[in-house]
């Protein structure tokens, strides 16, 4: 799955038919799906409502999809009304941030996930220390995978504890690389897929590697894993999704720049943005969704 940008006019204000027109792209690539809401999507400056009208012209323009809205924040209360309205407009699955700022102990932790997973929407936890500033141990993630609802966790942590996560989990519990450059090592530790950035831009490629592992071509895999690398790191020169957002307008689909206080790639980091692109060459692409999808 792709963790989507959220495309912006020249106004700011959320841009519903660009937004529509890179979901469909993106599973025109080979995505099975789409995040909305999530760090790439510039959710701490979306207004409710805005995230809710998101994920109902996302959920439109991809009826045959997976769409995961991401409903975490440090205030449960606030996450378990959100991730009620996702079920109720048809997301799913939420995608739920460890919660942040506040750092609660492993028994709030507990309480928080617990209290989003029984609104009955399944749960991916997103566990991504070097924003949250806490880590969610392999042990506490195993815990609250034996919730009926919690069905897998979006993993930024090391190698190790995705490795102890996969071997301690229930058999239908998923775990997804949250880091493009960790994708090829976690599915050999056991990982599922990806939620990637880098697929707005290079989604075919991205399909042919996680295809490739997982039909036992490791060779294949490495290789495209090793020519993508200068590409995933070019993708977080600067905070995300600054240079994301500045490559997918690159490929000929305006998304705007970012909200204050994210603010646009600057010329120089653009020319070696575009520069990195270019070198990739066959491997960058965003293709055109098909004809039926387009007119859905």
């Amino acid at each position: 799955m792709t963790a989507m940008v959220t495309p912006f006019g020249s106004g700011g204000e959320v841009n519903h038919p660009a937004a529509a027109e890179l979901a469909r792209r993106l599973v025109a690539g080979g995505c099975d799906g789409v995040v909305v809401n999530g760090t790439t999507g510039e959710s701490p400056t979306l207004h409710a409502d805005e995230r809710l009208s998101l994920l109902d012209t996302v959920r439109a323009a991809l009826p045959d999809h997976a769409v995961v809205m991401g409903t975490g924040s440090y205030d449960t209360a606030a996450s378990v009304a959100l991730t009620r309205e996702a079920q109720q407009r048809g997301a799913d699955a939420a995608l739920v941030v460890t919660p942040y700022y506040n750092k609660p102990p492993e028994e709030g932790l507990i309480a928080h996930y617990e209290a989003i997973a029984d609104v009955g929407l399944p749960v991916v936890m997103y566990n991504i220390p070097s924003r949250c500033v806490i880590n969610m141990p392999a042990a506490l993630q195993l815990r609250l995978a034996q919730h009926p609802n919690i069905v897998g966790t979006k993993e930024c942590a090391d190698l190790e504890q995705v490795a102890q996560i996969v071997d301690g989990a229930p058999d239908d519990f998923r775990v997804w690389s949250g880091d493009d450059v960790a994708t090829l090592p976690q599915l050999s530790v056991g990982a599922y897929g990806v939620i990637s950035v880098a697929a707005h831009v290079c989604a075919p490629a991205m399909r042919r590697l996680v295809d490739a592992y997982v039909g036992g071509d490791v060779a294949h895999a490495s290789a495209l894993h090793r020519r993508l690398l200068p590409l995933f790191k070019a993708l977080f020169m600067t905070a995300n999704p600054i240079a994301v957002k500045a490559a997918v307008t690159m490929l000929g689909l305006d998304v705007g720049v970012p909200r204050l206080p994210l603010v646009p790639l600057d010329a120089e980091r653009s020319a070696r943005l575009r520069a990195v692109l270019e070198a990739a060459g066959d491997l960058v692409e965003l293709p055109q969704p098909s004809a039926a999808a387009a007119s859905a």
